[in-house]
């Protein structure tokens, strides 16, 4: 409400009355302007949000582990084709690509991951997961979206829904990827292979958020540049003479052999990576022997391998096998088995991409709500995509309220990590934030009528 009587004693008496009713009229269709600017995607998303908060739910009570994405697949397919799009299915396995053209203009792609992780929900939501797997090893477990990607597929469907109505708005090529197998960290290489880039549009820009389990909801982070890192396991097998553990002498001990290189491994951040530089080697695993008093023939170890930079990856990796094999030297015993399985590349965002979007969702956020994100020896394999030549960025979208998380600070607890069973989103309010930033940001990047 703009009080005329303040305005009018700003004014010398000699400005005719009919000037300021004019400069009034001019203030109030400015201040009309801004309120009324994303009134169309208000509205749109008030009617569309009962039905999207169905979605969610229907996604986060049917989660489906890597590579088993059929229904989830499926799902998602029938909306993309009901709002318009192209949808091919079976893309890298379960994976799905939709395509609205809609005129000259960029290409612009946007990813969400489809699979859950096998984790037993205990959360008190009613639409809570009780579906189960079995594990290589033959026990079962639950399913639960503890990552956030129903959100995620979520999001995206809704965003499709918009640009697919309001075509008027925008020129150009959308391309909605719903990508399998994220969490082993599998799926984009296997859509890559089965001719993504070739098969369909390649993508001027690619865009996809994540949920952040820490991070209030109407809160937005950015990082430009590296954000997540290479990740790499490497399975390590010590070989010994096994024996009786009261004559050690006779024997070649792979525990102990294991336990020198566990030792050793930590000093290789420490003393042959530049302090400058992010690296994590982790022993998440160890296992040996049988009994008190019987020393076996070999010892198992699993590591979790971090860095940035792929200069950094390859030295880290050479330490680990050059003192791996100096350990079983050093005991006379004989090689171990040693072998790395490739993750994930290191995931860099383009600082252009970044800044353009840093500005998009301050416009709607503010800018105090557009947080400069940390970054994380965490992984995720939208980089992919990035390393085929593409423009890329990931943001973190706040999915927890502030009243929930100031409650967990007043009890001195971390907010539930993601990946974690008791992890669940605030996902009405969440959606109301991020399905409208995703639109600004493709309205951003598209081209207009």
């Amino acid at each position: 409400m703009i009080n005329t009587s303040i305005l009018r004693s700003r004014f010398p008496r000699r400005v005719p009355r009919t000037l300021i009713a004019v400069l009034l009229m001019s203030l109030v269709s400015v201040f009309s302007a801004t309120s009324n600017a994303d009134k169309p995607t208000s509205v749109w998303l008030d009617q569309q949000m009962p039905a999207t908060i169905g979605l969610y739910q229907w996604l986060h009570a049917h989660p489906e582990v890597s590579f088993e994405e059929e229904q989830t697949a499926a799902k998602l397919a029938g909306l993309w084709r009901a709002a318009g799009l192209e949808v091919t299915e079976g893309v890298g396995g379960h994976g799905i690509v939709g395509i609205l053209s809609n005129g000259e203009g960029p290409t612009v792609m946007l990813r969400t991951d489809l699979d859950a992780l096998p984790v037993t929900e205990q959360t008190p939501v009613p639409y809570a997961s009780t579906q189960t797997t079995v594990r290589e090893d033959g026990s079962t477990t639950g399913i639960m979206h503890a990552c956030g990607h129903d959100i995620h597929m979520t999001n995206v469907t809704a965003v499709v829904q918009w640009l697919a109505s309001h075509r008027d708005a925008w020129a150009g090529t959308l391309m909605v990827i719903g990508q399998p197998a994220e969490e082993r960290g599998a799926g984009a290489k296997a859509m890559l292979e089965d001719g993504l880039f070739e098969r369909f549009p390649r993508p001027d820009y690619a865009l996809a958020m994540h949920v952040s389990a820490d991070t209030a909801v109407g809160e937005i982070g950015i990082r430009p540049g590296y954000a997540l890192a290479n990740v790499d396991s490497v399975d390590i097998t010590m070989k010994g003479r096994g024996g009786h553990g009261s004559a050690p002498h006779t024997t070649i001990d792979p525990i102990t052999q294991a336990a020198d290189l566990v030792m050793s491994l930590q000093m290789i951040v420490s003393r042959e990576i530049a302090p400058i530089e992010p690296a994590v080697v982790t022993v998440g695993s160890i296992h040996g022997g049988t009994k008190h008093n019987i020393i076996g023939n070999d010892c198992k170890l699993q590591l979790t391998v971090r860095s940035y930079s792929s200069e950094v990856r390859a030295k880290v990796l050479a330490a680990i096998r050059r003192r791996t094999f100096a350990v079983a030297e050093a005991h006379n015993a004989p090689k171990p088995d040693y072998s790395v399985s490739e993750g994930t590349p290191s995931l860099k965002n383009d600082a252009e991409l970044a800044a353009r979007m840093r500005r998009v969702f301050s416009d709607r956020l503010g800018p105090d709500n557009v947080l400069e994100d940390e970054p994380s020896m965490g992984g995720e394999d939208f980089s992919r995509y990035g390393i085929e030549g593409v423009p890329i960025l990931m943001y973190r979208v706040g999915s927890v309220n502030r009243n929930r998380l100031d409650r967990f600070e007043k009890l001195g607890i971390p907010p539930a990590s993601l990946h974690s069973a008791v992890y669940y989103p605030d996902a009405q309010e969440t959606l109301a934030v991020s399905i409208p930033a995703m639109i600004d940001a493709v309205l951003e990047l598209i081209g207009s009528q």
